[in-house]
C-alpha cells in the first residue's frame, strides 16, 4: 500500500523537487504551498507523514506543527534556519525530525523511512501490549493514553514516549543523550535540554504520583516504589 506525504512548502522549485523524488521512490504526494487549510487535507488526503517548512508566506511553520500534532502523525521540519533555538522549539511543539536546508535528498528520504517504520513500530507493539499502572496511575500503550484516577492526562507523544520509557525501565539511570537516541530517536548533539523541557512538564501534568528523579551530573531515573505492572 503506497504511502500518503503531504508536503507544506511554499518555494515550489523545492516542493516539486521533493514531490518528484518521494512520488519516484512510490509515495504519494500532495503539496500545500501556502500552509492554509492544513487541516482540511489531513481529513482528506490522510497522510502517514508531513514534510512542514517553518518559513511560509502566509502562516508560520510553528504555528502550524503545533496545530496539526493532535493528529499524532510524524512531522518532519525543514528549514533554512540554522540556529538551535529553532529546531529545540520545532522538536517541543510536535515535530518529529527536523532537517536543514540545503538537503542532500538522500537524507530526506532516509529519515521519512525511519519515521514511518517507528510510526508502525508503535502501533503494532501498541496492539500487543497490556497497560502499566501505579497506583491511580494507568499508562495504556495500544491507545495511547494515560489516566489518573479514572480521568485521561493530556500529553505530547514525546512526553508519552519518554513516560512509558522511564517506566518501562524504572530505577535505571539514563542520560539526557541516552533519552534523546532511545526514545525520541535524535542523534544530534545540542539537542539534550529538549530532554529537561519533556521531564519538567512530565512532573507538572503527573504530579507526585510518578517520581522521575534527576541523578545529577548523569540525568533521570524513575523510582520503581512508584510504578507497578498489572497483573
Amino acid at each position: 500500500m503506497r504511502e500518503n506525504i503531504l508536503i507544506i512548502e511554499d518555494d515550489e522549485d523545492i516542493s516539486q523537487i521533493l514531490m518528484f523524488s518521494l512520488t519516484k521512490e512510490g509515495y504519494t504526494v500532495k503539496i500545500n504551498n501556502n500552509g492554509l487549510r492544513v487541516e482540511d487535507d489531513i481529513q482528506t488526503f490522510k497522510p502517514d507523514l508531513i514534510l512542514l517548512d517553518i518559513m511560509l508566506g502566509d502562516r508560520d511553520g510553528f504555528s502550524i506543527c503545533k496545530e496539526i500534532s493532535k493528529y499524532k502523525i510524524p512531522i518532519i521540519m525543514l528549514t533554512a534556519r540554522v540556529d538551535i533555538i529553532d529546531k529545540i522549539l520545532g522538536l517541543e511543539l510536535g515535530a518529529d525530525d527536523y532537517i536543514t536546508k540545503p538537503f542532500d535528498i538522500r537524507e530526506v528520504i532516509t529519515r521519512i523511512r525511519v519515521a514511518l517504520r517507528r510510526k508502525k513500530e508503535i502501533v503494532n507493539e501498541g496492539n500487543t501490549k497490556e497497560s502499566i499502572s501505579n497506583g491511580k496511575i494507568s499508562i495504556s500503550e495500544g491507545s495511547r493514553i494515560v489516566e489518573f484516577n479514572g480521568e485521561e492526562i493530556k500529553l505530547k507523544p514525546k512526553e508519552f514516549d519518554l513516560l512509558l520509557f522511564l517506566t518501562k525501565n524504572k530505577n535505571r539511570v539514563y542520560s539526557r543523550n541516552d533519552l534523546l537516541n532511545l526514545v525520541l530517536g535524535y542523534d544530534f548533539i545540542g539537542y539534550t535540554r529538549t530532554i529537561d523541557v519533556h521531564i519538567t512538564r512530565l512532573r507538572q501534568k503527573l504530579k507526585k504520583e510518578v517520581n522521575i528523579e534527576t541523578v545529577f551530573g548523569v540525568g533521570y531515573m524513575l523510582k520503581e516504589s512508584n510504578v507497578n505492572n498489572k497483573t
